[in-house]
């Protein structure tokens, strides 16, 4: 069968209740309770997001997100009681799209889920389009070397699609929005994080996975630049 949401948490309670909420709004979800009923939920039915616990019975969420990583990209949202930016730093560093922290409320899981799940259906929707050209405007890139393609969440380097998830796009796109200037790490937080909190350590995870995907040396970069300090900017050629 298919559904829009597996949670995988041994909280039983918990994650019973939170499927028959989203239930009620229409967004179908099943749950189980430690990895290995993970692997073999999905064994014989698809979900379109999973919200994954850290702490299950039988092992780690971090490798459950790493062992799904490289075999699907639907969006993986953490959802733990860990409370440390360690816990937060590996989460969105291994594939996680988001992390929530237990206590969390019903309603605003739902909205997040939600989001996610549109954009997912978005991306599959444009993702056979064209190279060369924007599915937001049908504007021709033939001759543009750096574009941002939002409906795909992807960003188009020298002909090549890359794609990104939801805050590598979104910081990618803040800083394009100011390109060959300087954006300070107040406006990327503002932007990008909105009123939620998170540290310079969030930052520089985002900046690193962005660099790995575009740049030829992440050492060595060229194109998105550290200002000591200050915050970044991203070097392109007009």
């Amino acid at each position: 069968m298919h559904y829009n949401c597996l949670i995988v948490d041994d909280e039983t309670e918990l994650a019973k209740m939170t499927a028959e909420y989203f239930n009620m709004f229409e967004v179908s979800t099943a749950f189980v309770e430690n990895a290995e009923a993970c692997y073999a939920w999905l064994k014989e039915n698809t979900a379109d997001l999973i919200l994954l616990d850290i702490n299950l019975g039988d092992g780690s969420g971090f490798d459950v997100c790493k062992k799904l990583r490289d075999e699907m990209q639907l969006p993986i949202l953490f959802v733990s009681a860990r409370q440390s930016d360690d816990d937060v730093l590996i989460a969105l560093s291994i594939g996680g799209d988001d992390y929530v922290k237990k206590p969390y409320s019903l309603s605003v899981l739902l909205a997040k889920v939600k989001v996610n799940l549109k954009r997912a259906e978005q991306i599959a929707k444009v993702a056979e389009e064209s190279e060369h050209t924007c599915s937001v405007c049908g504007h021709e890139h033939e001759n543009e070397a750096f574009y941002l393609d939002e409906p795909t969440m992807s960003v188009v380097q020298n002909g090549q699609r890359i794609s990104l998830k939801a805050k590598e796009y979104a910081l990618l796109n803040c800083l394009y929005r100011h390109k060959n200037t300087i954006v300070k790490k107040e406006v990327l937080f503002d932007e990008v994080w909105g009123d939620a909190f998170f540290s310079d350590s969030t930052l520089n995870v985002h900046i690193r996975k962005l660099r790995e995907k575009l740049e030829e040396n992440p050492n060595d970069p060229k194109l998105i630049k550290t200002v000591w300090g200050t915050g970044y900017y991203l070097e392109l050629q007009e």
